[in-house]
């Protein structure tokens, strides 16, 4: 395993965004119980001395997290016993744990977190040149921190440390150019002020490239001017950094001092209980020395127990690895098993809401011909009942009209019994007038003539009583003629109202004292006023008014 990666997580850990990590103690939340900050803290402080209870301690700590309900420090702490079981080469567990992690963050919308736990499973993969999984999980990782850079919610600086483990991943999987390209967006990126992540660091990764591209002379350069500040803010990273230093002394036959630096790294290694996956390559590099020296018992010795190793931390007998070497990707297959039972049920929701959806349009139907049905029986009763309205408001019409009409006729009657005791009583008086006058001397001339005047008064007011009485009756006839004919004489309007009446011409000379020549004479002229044609019937025209 490639330690290096150890020195930039905990770098990640300080300063990666405001969100993430604040210290390798994974603590900052104040929310969090005392218990839990305290066993987080003892459990950092001996990890490199007792990662066995180093661990425990995690576990507790993380147990009591869950309780609390801060899932984030929750997966701070899981990570951090994945970082143990790292540096003791226990993958498979690790494993375990970044995959728990990562299940905890699903609900979580922290994309900073998620991006470093991929960035880990992409390492544990790495480890056993899985290399198309490596670069697909590395590569998730960088591409949210690209994300979150577009989004201006973090600096390009923080897109470092991962473009670093790709780096570090394809150099160890031989892709020797691809690492160095990495390794240029690495520099590009680096902030003047180095804050955030030390240039340190990169140099290393530089080291191993130079290393590579057989540039051993500058390699040894840089690796020597980065040493100091591993051995004052790192010193269980020296395991890599001693060990790089041993391999570039080799390569120029500096056996004696490469030997120097192999037991140096194996000795921190020893003290620190750091980095342990990496001692198999410390002693297979002194194998490959003392043959060089020609010292075949010691080559053998360090062979046997780098082979020894190998097995332990590696080879697929290892009852820590053996589950690993076949890694089912069980966040994934766990994912898929959740998608495909979210399709199951949005496929039994739209069911549902098909289901719904028939229902509600099968009731719409109904209700819209029940709505129909009463609309029409309600139509059909309007029309029913105006048109019995009609028919009674018709038929009370005609009642009304009858009841005028007899009352008309009624009225009428009692106009033309008027009119004929009006005649009767001329009558009598023209009689008794002929009478008085025919009288012997003895009477009296003046009382004569006053009976003659009060019998003419009488003439006149009978016939204004009954002119009063027939306008009564016959109102909007007498208003048609007067409107229509304004051109009638009060005589010729009296004529009119005697046809009205049905009086024949003899009863009308009676009735206004006038011959029967002169009432025809007027109902001739009453015609010309009115313009009518011989063949109108005067009784009839009058009559239709």
């Amino acid at each position: 395993m490639n330690a290096i990666l150890k020195t930039i997580v905990s770098v990640l850990l300080v300063s990666i965004t405001p969100i993430a990590y604040a210290s390798t103690t994974f603590i900052q939340n104040d929310s969090i119980s005392q218990k839990a900050k305290y066993l987080s803290k003892k459990a950092n402080e001996i990890r490199h001395k007792y990662p066995d209870s180093s661990l425990v301690l995690f576990q507790k700590s993380y147990e009591e997290l869950l309780k609390s309900g801060d899932t984030i420090e929750a997966v701070k702490a899981l990570m951090s016993k994945a970082d143990i079981f790292e540096n003791n080469a226990n993958y498979s567990k690790s494993y375990d744990a970044y995959w728990n992690a990562l299940m905890l963050t699903d609900n979580l919308d922290n994309k900073t977190i998620k991006s470093l736990i991929y960035h880990r499973l992409g390492r544990v993969y790495s480890y056993y040149k899985r290399e198309d999984e490596a670069l697909k999980y590395l590569n998730k990782a960088l591409e949210i921190q690209k994300e979150l850079v577009k989004k201006e919610v973090v600096n390009k600086s923080f897109l470092v440390p991962y473009y670093y483990f790709i780096t570090s991943t394809n150099r160890e999987l031989g892709n020797v150019e691809i690492a160095k390209k990495y390794l240029d967006s690495c520099y590009m990126f680096l902030p003047k002020d180095d804050t955030g992540f030390n240039r340190e660091s990169i140099d290393f990764e530089k080291v191993f490239v130079l290393s590579e591209m057989q540039q051993p002379e500058k390699a040894l350069e840089i690796a020597l001017q980065i040493l100091p500040h591993f051995e004052k803010n790192n010193r269980p990273y020296l395991v890599l950094i001693y060990k790089q230093i041993g391999d570039i002394h080799l390569k120029m036959d500096n056996l004696n001092e490469g030997e120097l630096y192999y037991n140096k790294a194996l000795g921190i290694s020893k003290e620190y209980n750091s980095h342990i996956d990496f001692t198999p390559l410390v002693y297979e590099k002194l194998t490959e020395l003392f043959l060089k020296k020609n010292n075949y018992p010691k080559a053998f010795e360090n062979l046997k127990i780098a082979k020894e190793l190998d097995r332990k931390f590696f080879d697929s007998r290892s009852s820590n690895n053996q589950s690993l070497l076949e890694i089912k990707d069980s966040y994934r297959l766990e994912k898929q098993r959740q998608e495909q039972q979210i399709q199951k049920q949005y496929l039994k929701q739209l069911e549902q809401e098909e289901k719904i959806g028939n229902l509600q349009r099968i009731i719409l139907l109904v209700s819209v011909i029940f709505i129909a049905i009463i609309a029409f029986v309600y139509v059909k009763h309007l029309r029913a009942k105006h048109k019995a309205e009609k028919e009674l408001i018709r038929k009370n019409q005609e009642l009304e009209n009858k009841k005028t009409q007899e009352l008309l006729e009624l009225k009428n009657k009692e106009l033309a019994a008027s009119a004929l005791q009006l005649i009767e009583k001329d009558e009598f008086l023209r009689t008794l007038k002929d009478k008085v006058r025919g009288k012997d001397e003895r009477i009296k001339v003046h009382e004569v003539n006053k009976v003659l005047r009060s019998i003419s008064v009488s003439n006149n007011q009978n016939w204004e009583e009954f002119k009063l009485r027939f306008v009564d009756v016959n109102k909007d006839f007498y208003n048609k003629v007067f409107e229509k004919y304004p051109n009638l004489s009060q005589g010729d309007q009296k004529i009119c109202a005697l046809i009205k009446l049905n009086f024949s011409s003899k009863e009308m000379a009676r009735l206004l004292g006038i011959s029967v020549e002169s009432v025809h004479t007027s109902r001739h002229r009453i015609r010309k006023k009115m313009d009518l044609p011989r063949s109108v019937n005067l009784e009839d025209f009058i009559n239709s008014l």
